[in-house]
């Protein structure tokens, strides 16, 4: 090997083995590979001195040098990051060690958790149902035929496979679907809470093409409309705090009699419809913020669960979880998309 070579390797690793810090192995580093003035980068320049085989046998030994102080650098930087201490130093083995990052659950995981616990509290069951699901539990158990119009709005995603006796499959387009699965039970009185992931092709600032919704249920004598709007009030303020009020607005759904959308203040602009620079919350626009529907369970829905209609009736409603996660008290969350990007600097404040 060429001497000049021989003795600027021997020279870096004396000093790379005599490291004491991260710091001090960084500066050698530069002082050895850096591009402009490291010792073995204007050593490697003077190739160009030779010419024919000595120059070819100097190219090799000049890249043999090069691989072998920077796997001595590899491995002391190694030993940097493993030990946390300076080489020969001290290191006391009572002292903690440093813990691994720890994940947590997603906020939605959260806040399933939490909707679950609250209506448990007021005797709600929560079952799960699929979300890969038969059409006529989808549609047209729930008084929507084939034909009905009404099925445009929910943008379904149909499963490219056979039709079975219950028709097409398709990727759920609310929990709805859950209603007729808990009736065919045959166990009365029912009061189940459905969540689950449901899918339509939808995407902007208040709708994503997966998101879950909380389908409850509630079948007995005698229900009413107050009953319905009990439940509504109890829930909002165990979730959202004594201060936030809903409203529920007359609308139409083919599988409920009344039918209402249900309306809470918004928590962005505080219900005002307006933000502190005086624009339009991007949000609601007006100060309120739609969740989900809700009504008396159609007599026709009951039929199709095998419910006697005249002897029992009921109540049901369909919310957003992140719709609803969105509106807690100090969030301010104004885009529903933030929720799925996967950011960790948004994901870990909750």
């Amino acid at each position: 090997m060429d001497n000049n070579l021989e003795q600027l390797k021997n020279q870096a690793i004396e000093e790379i083995k005599k490291a004491v810090d991260i710091n001090q192995l960084r500066d050698l580093e530069i002082k050895y590979l850096g591009r402009k003035g490291g010792e073995l980068t204007k050593m490697m320049g003077q190739i160009e001195n030779f010419s024919g085989e000595e120059r070819k046998r100097f190219g090799a030994e000049a890249n043999e040098v090069k691989k072998i102080i920077i796997d001595l650098f590899e491995q002391r930087k190694n030993e940097f990051e493993g030990l946390g201490a300076p080489v020969g130093a001290l290191i006391d083995v009572t002292a903690p060690g440093i813990l691994p990052p720890e994940g947590h659950l997603h906020m939605i995981s959260q806040a399933i958790e939490e909707i679950e616990e609250i209506f448990k509290k007021i005797g709600f069951n929560r079952v799960r149902y699929p979300e890969v699901e038969w059409d006529w539990y989808a549609f047209e158990g729930l008084n929507m035929p084939k034909d009905h119009p009404a099925r445009d709005e929910w943008e379904t995603f149909f499963i490219d496979a056979p039709e079975g006796e219950k028709g097409k499959m398709v990727l759920t387009p609310h929990t709805s679907n859950g209603q007729l699965r808990e009736m065919e039970k045959g166990k009365l009185p029912i009061r189940m809470i459905n969540i689950s992931k449901t899918y339509r092709r939808q995407s902007d600032i208040s709708h994503v093409p997966m998101f879950h919704q909380f389908e409850g249920l509630y079948i007995d004598k005698n229900v009413t409309v107050s009953h319905l709007k009990g439940v509504f009030d109890y829930f909002v303020k165990q979730f959202f705090g004594s201060k936030r009020e809903i409203r529920l607005r007359p609308y139409h759904f083919q599988f409920t009699e009344p039918s209402f959308e249900i309306d809470i203040s918004c928590g962005i602009c505080g219900g005002s419809g307006k933000l502190s620079d005086g624009n339009k919350c991007r949000l609601c626009k007006e100060g309120w913020l739609e969740l989900g529907g809700a009504g008396m369970v159609h007599p026709n829905v009951l039929k199709a669960g095998g419910v006697d209609h005249k002897k029992y009736n009921g109540f049901a409603f369909g919310w957003g979880v992140e719709r609803t996660y969105m509106m807690k008290a100090g969030l301010k969350i104004d885009d529903i998309r933030m929720i799925y990007k996967n950011d960790l600097r948004f994901l870990e404040q909750f």
